[in-house]
């Protein structure tokens, strides 16, 4: 094996945009590689025993109000409009959520307008000097019943804290609604890659100029194959040995199943915040818009230990994330990119704007001029 301009640690959205960018465009070698069997991370989908298509790693939906990234990706997909949809498990009945009109109205037995159901808000709000935590918020604007209801289940299972004792960005992620809007996303774009996500990665990295190791950790390979550069998407924490201590992540597990029948749930997810020990479970085939006389779904697990997923939003870890991030400031020669390498719960879309950010820095480092 030949020397590489670049050793691309992580074939996910981070990893595989810059490997395109920089072969497509700055006519780069790429080594990308990757731990796992398979291109395209988290967001990786194939199709199951049954051939339904599924996503392994739960479900992966596209949303962005970003012209630019969903231009950039097109060059790679085609899409399936989706609007993700997902009721809640409360009461003995599936009801809207995010919480909006319909949810209360039906959870009541009202009849209430969108300017009453304003009023009904203000009226059950607690009012809060200072908003510091996920409970802060909800409790802020929709009260201390809904939040019982909906949220503070969901996220003690999710998290395994209280919402009280977890950031405020937690729950600023999810609104409620005084209008019938029962869309769960209200991004401009908002749509499936009509072949699958990891159709679109290998489209991505079907360049010449880029190679694919797959089932291989880079430290095996870092030292016995010649690069100038590294993109590391790996965790932070990893990358520099847990020197400072390990980051607290939440991981996931997934019970998957097939039914012998074409559909199970009304809508692609179901959550259930009080009474199981699952917090959702999805359908893939209301997100896929495959037609299959089978149908394939997943039960979500949150759990303490396992594969890194969502990084746990206390100040305890933003303090330990800035001892790594100091050390990553005075590296040279590694670009760090995604989710685990920056310690942030992104979207995709966000992933993938960063990894535009970062080659547009890699480019001008190296005097090449990059279109926006």
């Amino acid at each position: 094996m030949g020397g590489f301009d670049t050793l691309v640690v992580g074939a996910g959205f981070a990893g595989s945009v810059l490997a395109e960018r920089l072969a497509n465009v700055l006519g780069q070698r790429v080594l990308v590689v990757d731990k796992r069997p398979h291109i395209g991370g988290n967001a990786y989908d194939c199709h199951d025993a049954a051939g339904v298509l599924i996503h392994p790693y739960g479900p992966h939906l596209f949303h962005t109000n970003s012209d630019d990234i969903f231009g950039y990706l097109s060059k790679f997909t085609q899409w399936r409009a989706y609007e993700h949809r997902v009721l809640a498990s409360v009461d003995g009945q599936l009801l809207p959520m995010p919480v909006n009109l319909d949810t209360i109205n039906q959870l009541y037995g009202l009849n209430l307008t969108s300017q009453e159901a304003e009023k009904f808000f203000e009226s059950v709000a607690e009012h809060k000097a200072e908003i510091k935590t996920s409970e802060d918020v909800v409790v802020s604007k929709i009260g201390r019943e809904l939040y019982n209801k909906f949220y503070r289940g969901y996220t003690r299972k999710q998290w395994g804290l209280d919402p009280s004792q977890l950031d405020a960005s937690v729950a600023a992620r999810v609104p409620a609604r005084t209008n019938r809007d029962s869309r769960y996303f209200t991004d401009r774009h908002q749509a499936m890659p009509l072949h699958g996500y990891t159709r679109m990665f290998e489209k991505m990295l079907a360049h010449p100029n880029i190679e694919v190791m797959l089932n291989t950790d880079y430290r095996s390979v870092m030292h016995a194959v010649g690069h100038k550069h590294m993109v590391y998407t790996g965790p932070v924490d990893a990358f520099f040995d847990y020197k400072h201590g390990k980051l607290p992540y939440r991981s996931l597990q997934f019970r998957h199943e097939t039914l012998q029948q074409e559909r199970l749930l009304p809508v692609a997810q179901v959550n259930y915040p009080n009474e199981h020990a699952y917090t959702r479970v999805t359908e893939f085939k209301h997100i896929t818009g495959q037609e299959h006389a089978c149908t394939s779904v997943a039960y979500e697990y949150p759990c303490a230990e396992g594969e890194p997923y969502y990084p746990v939003p206390q100040p305890e870890s933003a303090a330990l994330y800035r001892k790594y991030e100091a050390e990553v400031e005075q590296l040279q020669g590694v670009t760090f990119v995604g989710r685990l390498a920056s310690y942030r719960y992104y979207n995709m879309d966000q992933v993938v704007a960063q990894a535009l950010a970062a080659f547009k820095a890699i480019a001008a480092a190296q005097s090449f001029s990059v279109e926006p």
